[in-house]
């Protein structure tokens, strides 16, 4: 049996665009942090379940990626957490972010989680734009 070329097609990210935000349902965060691992990708994980408004989401966030202490906790930072250094820290091989449980309260209405999932959105176009592979998979709390 030939090995296959391309690692992807061993993964569960087989047949999902490379770079796309789209919800978690078909996929369970183990396999997808398996396949991030098989691909040499890098894997963020946030869990925010017990995030209740726009500064909590941001923390979590920030504290699960470890951000620099510099992050500035609104919407343009984060974008710019998601490119712009990290690109200039030298080539990227990839990511694979799992955004788990984002809330639903009356701080963090419909509005602000799809401010939310445009911001990493924009950060699949960036690196789209460079040829990087970038999937953000999202659930609702």
């Amino acid at each position: 049996m030939q090995t296959p070329l391309r690692k992807d097609l061993e993964t569960p990210l087989r047949g999902v665009r490379t770079n796309i935000v789209q919800s978690i349902r078909a996929f369970r965060v183990q396999d997808l942090q398996d396949a991030a691992g098989s691909l040499g990708h890098h894997f963020l994980y946030a869990n925010l379940a017990h995030a209740q408004s726009k500064q909590d989401v941001l923390d979590l966030i920030a504290a699960q990626f470890t951000f620099p202490a510099h992050f500035g906790k609104n919407f343009d930072a984060l974008y710019d957490c998601m490119t712009d250094p990290l690109h200039k820290s030298g080539p990227q091989p990839g990511f694979i972010v799992v955004l788990e449980q984002i809330p639903a309260t009356g701080k963090f209405d419909k509005e602000a989680r799809e401010q939310l999932l445009d911001i990493f959105r924009d950060a699949a176009d960036f690196w789209g734009d460079r040829k990087i592979p970038f999937r953000c998979f999202y659930s609702f709390l």
